[in-house]
């Protein structure tokens, strides 16, 4: 008898545990943040993809001019930060599991990107893409005064 009442017990145990609804995925689950800095090669393709038809999407949805996005976003790495982080915010907003909050704060946070990708942009490529000229750390820094100058807090 004891032994049917352990099985009885543990059917019980898995029977609630498959009804039991299952706490939502973590924002990792759902796709996460996209970290070009740290990005494997072997996961690019996929991200580019993912990001590229995510831009032409709500370059559409939402009328965004190309004063504002030019066609060549994708060599502009402000742009690319700045349209990657609203596109993980766009896929946790509209994720089945959002309370139903997510859109309207996507819209809040791509309202106050719209400042942040006229400025990493400045309209320069409206009519055909201009390379800059990349900042480069290389041979900038006095590696000797910067581990002088990191031996110390610098509190005071």
């Amino acid at each position: 008898m004891p032994d049917s009442d352990a099985r009885r017990q543990a059917q019980q145990a898995l029977v609630e545990d498959a009804t039991r609804p299952s706490p939502p995925p973590s924002p990792l689950a759902i796709g996460g943040a996209t970290s070009w800095r740290t990005m494997h090669d072997q996961q690019a393709r996929d991200e580019w993809r993912a990001l590229r038809d995510w831009v032409e999407w709500v370059t559409v949805r939402y009328e965004i001019s190309v004063a504002l996005i030019p066609e060549c976003w994708w060599k502009h790495g402000a742009l690319v930060e700045e349209l990657s982080a609203l596109h993980c915010a766009h896929r946790a907003a509209f994720h089945p599991t959002d309370s139903g909050n997510g859109p309207i704060t996507w819209h809040q946070h791509f309202a106050n990107a719209m400042p942040r990708l006229r400025n990493a942009y400045n309209g320069g490529c409206s009519e055909g893409h201009s390379s800059r000229r990349s900042r480069s750390w290389q041979g900038v820094t006095d590696e000797e005064e910067w581990e002088t100058w990191t031996d110390q807090s610098h509190a005071h």
